[in-house]
Order: C-alpha cells, then sequence, then structure tokens
C-alpha cells in the first residue's frame, strides 16, 4: 500500500464533505493510504496571498513542517496552488525562507525536499490500467466534461500538471471508468473563484459561459477537481437561472464521485445527495445507480 500525507483542506471538513468522503473511499478501495497531517491548518487558499504574501507563505510552510511525509497530495486544486507555489517560492529565494522561518519557526523543515501532488497525480501513478482492473460498473453512455480550472494549470512552469492548455488526465480517467470525455473548450477556464462574495456578477457571468460550453458540447455532467471550482460552478445555477433566465440543470460531480461509482463502492458513502443539481436522475437513466 502507497501511503501519502494528505492535506485535506478547510473545504473538505466543511462544505466539500462528499469530497472528502468519496475520496477516502476510492483510496481504500485503491490500496493508496492517506495520512491526515495532524493539526493543520488553513493553507490560505485563495484570498490569502491577495492579501499579505508573506502570511500566505507562512501558512503553507507551517503545514509543511506538520507533515510526517515529504510527499504531500491534495484533493483541492487552489490548496494544491498555494502549496507548489511556496515550495517553489522558498526553493529559490533564500532572503524570503528566512522570512518565514522567523515566522513559522519550524521544527522539521530544514533540508526536506517536498513533492506536492494533487489526487489526480495519485491516481495517474497508481496507473490506469490498474484502475481498469479493478471497475465494476462502467459508466457507458455518460458523457462527461472535464474541468480543471485555472488553478491546477497557472503558472505552468510552478505547478508543472499537464499540458496547460489542454490538460488530459481527468479526460483520460473518465475514458478509463468507462465514460466518454467530451472535446470542448472551457476546461481551464476560470470560474471565478473567490470573487463569488465580492464580485457574484463576475462569478455568474463565468460560470454561465463554462456551463454554457459543457452543455453545447453534449455533456451529461461536469467533472471538477476543486472544491471552490464545484461550489461555484452547481450552487450558482439557481442564481443564472433567477438573474439570466437561463436553465442548464447540469450536474458537477466530483471525479471521485465519479471514480467511486465505477469501481461499485456504495452510493451512500459517495455523497451524490450532497449536490445541489442531483446527479442521480441522469445516472440512473443510463442504468449506473
Amino acid at each position: 500500500m502507497t501511503a501519502y500525507a494528505y492535506f485535506p483542506g478547510c473545504s473538505a471538513h466543511g462544505t466539500a464533505k462528499e469530497y472528502d468522503r468519496s475520496t477516502q473511499s476510492v483510496c481504500a478501495k485503491l490500496g493508496i493510504e492517506l495520512e491526515e497531517i495532524p493539526d493543520w491548518v488553513c493553507c490560505g487558499a485563495s484570498p490569502a496571498h491577495a492579501v499579505n504574501h508573506l502570511l500566505s507563505l507562512a501558512l503553507v510552510a507551517k503545514n509543511l513542517d506538520l507533515s510526517p511525509s515529504d510527499t504531500i497530495v491534495t484533493g483541492c486544486a487552489a490548496c494544491y496552488n498555494r502549496f507548489k507555489t511556496t515550495v517553489h517560492a522558498l526553493q529559490h529565494d533564500r532572503p524570503l525562507w528566512e522570512q518565514v522561518k522567523q515566522i513559522v519557526q519550524p521544527t522539521k523543515l530544514n533540508g526536506r525536499d517536498f513533492r506536492v501532488l494533487h489526487l489526480l497525480e495519485v491516481i495517474h501513478e497508481f496507473g490506469l490500467e490498474e484502475v481498469k482492473e479493478r471497475v465494476v460498473k462502467p459508466l457507458k453512455g455518460l458523457k462527461v466534461a472535464c474541468y480543471y480550472g485555472c488553478l491546477l494549470v497557472r503558472p505552468p512552469k510552478v505547478m508543472g500538471f499537464d499540458d496547460p492548455d489542454n490538460p488530459k488526465k481527468m479526460d483520460e480517467l473518465v475514458a478509463a471508468i468507462g465514460a466518454e470525455p467530451v472535446e470542448w473548450e472551457f476546461k481551464t477556464e476560470c470560474c471565478g473563484a473567490f470573487h463569488a462574495v465580492p464580485h457574484p456578477e463576475i462569478v455568474l457571468r463565468l460560470t454561465s459561459n463554462i456551463l454554457r460550453a459543457a452543455k453545447d458540447a453534449g455533456a451529461d455532467v461536469v467533472s471538477v477537481t476543486c472544491p471552490m471550482c464545484q461550489i461555484n460552478l452547481d450552487l450558482r445555477q439557481l442564481d443564472i437561472q433567477k438573474r439570466h433566465k437561463v436553465t442548464f440543470n447540469m450536474p458537477v460531480l466530483y471525479f471521485t464521485q465519479l471514480l467511486g461509482l465505477a469501481l461499485g463502492i456504495n452510493e451512500s458513502e459517495l455523497g451524490f445527495d450532497k449536490l445541489i443539481v442531483d446527479p442521480q436522475p441522469i445516472l440512473k437513466g443510463k442504468g449506473l445507480m
């Protein structure tokens, strides 16, 4: 069994519990051991870096110091971005590293070479052929728009996640579990991220464009890798309908929920009932539930 230090992030213990539950279930099924970082703190994603750059680095550095392993995995694209950005900054800016050390007062941070992975990368390292062998319910007939968002891939030199313009890792996983990834042009467009509170109109416009593109591509559902993206695309559909008179009724699921369904994990562990737009009518209509 492969073991990783696991940073769930704040959303996984709050608004995205279904992501954490499906992550834990999928990893247990595949034999991937996640050891949650003890006493972890918020990494500041995503507004902290816009307020205080040094604080945003110190928050992540604190978690790095607490980590039981030098290889850290998270399912949240925003957390992933902050961890990767911090590791890169501390590795390339010695004066900055000294400032961060004064704030964090680390006990185990010196000399460690950290590797930060998104859960999607961990699944790929496990092996798509291995995943295929464990599929008991292929998601045949389900068309999926794989939405990566902007934080997984930007800035490319720091993130190093797949092709920054046309990533394929989620598409390949979706195909491996029997579903059909659709071709579309909005897979890395920004959903508005944390502008949801101060600038909701911006988020409504961006999410409406993304959902329209997914629907026009023939997708039945959208698959995401980030709690912030999920809540913007899922929750905002009601506001889009009220303000812009457009109805999408497009389920927005975490990729772990689709993977868990294909692996035969009990549906009660996957948290479909926690989503705003209920995916169950579509899944049942295709004989997948």
